[in-house]
């Protein structure tokens, strides 16, 4: 039996349960105001999901290192994406900035507990991408998208 229920971690109404209304209820989510800032998947997907935080935090993984010793193992950053990007891990607590008094000054990036603890998760997506990189490259080569269907307009009366 179908009943609507509240996943406030998902940020929207849904219909439990099986059958029509389960499927509709799937397609046409309706966003609660104010449930998005605190669903910790969307929070934490907007954070790692980009192009270049999941790459800083695996060549930290591997211990202290200067900035450019990070840009250097990710060659096609730019540097003011590098910089974004360790200033945003600094601010969520995956990663710890220390500057030593020298001149020039220099700046130190290491993975903190927190860091280190997503680290046991990120492994592990790690190695399915290796794992699977070939089967996927070839799913989307092998993918034909389907022809477009024809909507018949419908018919006009005259009065």
């Amino acid at each position: 039996m179908a009943q609507e229920g509240f996943f406030p971690s998902l940020g929207y109404f849904a219909i439990t349960g099986t059958g029509p209304r389960k499927a509709q209820a799937m397609t046409q989510r309706r966003l609660v105001e104010g449930v998005m800032e605190n669903c910790p998947i969307r929070d934490i997907l907007d954070r790692i999901g980009d192009r270049w935080t999941l790459l800083t935090l695996w060549v930290l993984a591997d211990g202290t290192f200067r900035f450019t010793a990070i840009k250097r193992e990710i060659p096609d950053i730019s540097q003011r994406m590098l910089a974004q990007t360790l200033r945003r891990l600094e601010q969520d607590g995956f990663v710890s900035r220390k500057v030593f008094p020298t001149v020039p000054p220099r700046v130190e990036y290491a993975l903190t507990a927190l860091g280190r603890s997503f680290l046991a998760q990120l492994e592990g997506l790690v190695n399915w991408a290796d794992e699977n990189h070939d089967a996927v490259r070839a799913a989307r080569q092998a993918y034909v998208p389907p022809a477009a269907e024809a909507v018949p307009w419908p018919e006009r009366r005259v009065a």
